[in-house]
């Protein structure tokens, strides 16, 4: 658009954007031309770091113009771009999540779920082996897994999903109701939060063990004025410790009094 404007004396209004995305750029990735997100592939659809590049092929392509490579070089790019390419490169970045019972997932790529997939793999096994779990969001598919039945048997309030927190564990043995919320984007389980949650599980009385996971110390530091008192804090990139918010508990539900 500043291309335009600087050459063709043609000034386009911000809000029109989206339109050369949707009208025109979409259709170059489509069709092998550019590629999206080439120097970051794992960034998230709303990242403000999206960008577009030539691609690969299509420079090859264009440099061989004019010369006896030219037809092989256009049936290639035709061979190699009907309609999949796009396709073929997002599933790549696609991120792979080994669930409790063995099944792996994939998640769109992103940091949140590259996070989310830390809880499943690392934090799980630590410090609630065994648990079941109940539901976890992506950040494009929203409800990845859910488990609706048991949810209802433990009485909690799946109308809507919006209001859940990305993980949901059970503990069956302990009985404890693990929420845990990764953050990257937004905020951690604050009072208002807890707030929240509690309203939502009115009828369960499962333990309730509230855990806000951080991809690292940085992160943390951002957040840690605002993260609730009796919760926990785990980093991935410290997956073998937990940081527990004052009392005389760690790691335990804020209803049981007796210290563990």
């Amino acid at each position: 658009m500043d291309y335009l404007k600087r050459h063709y004396a043609t000034d386009y209004a911000p809000n029109t954007r989206e339109t050369f995305r949707r009208q025109v750029l979409h259709q170059f990735v489509q069709a092998g031309v550019a590629d999206y997100n080439p120097f970051e592939p794992d960034l998230p659809p709303n990242s403000p770091r999206a960008h577009y590049a030539l691609s690969h092929l299509a420079l090859q392509t264009v440099r061989a113009f004019g010369t006896s490579e030219w037809p092989n070089a256009a049936h290639k790019f035709n061979h190699d771009n009907q309609g999949s390419r796009e396709r073929r490169t997002r599933e790549r970045h696609f991120v792979p999540v080994r669930m409790p019972d063995g099944k792996q997932l994939e998640l769109s790529p992103g940091s949140h779920n590259a996070l989310q997939r830390a809880v499943v793999e690392e934090f799980v096994p630590r410090f609630a082996p065994g648990a079941r779990l109940l539901y976890l969001g992506d950040a494009a598919k929203k409800d990845l897994v859910v488990d609706e039945d048991r949810l209802t048997v433990l009485g909690v309030a799946f109308s809507d999903h919006g209001k859940l927190p990305d993980i949901l564990l059970h503990d069956e043995k302990r009985n404890w109701l693990f929420l845990i919320e990764a953050v990257t984007s937004h905020g951690p389980v604050s009072n208002k939060r807890v707030v929240e949650l509690d309203a939502l599980l009115a009828k369960c009385d499962a333990g309730r063990v509230y855990v806000t996971a951080f991809l690292d110390f940085t992160e943390f530091r951002r957040h840690m004025k605002v993260v609730a008192w009796e919760t926990e804090v785990w980093l991935s990139e410290a997956p073998d410790h937990m940081i527990h918010y004052n009392g005389d508990r760690f790691l335990g539900p804020r209803s049981d009094e007796s210290p563990s």
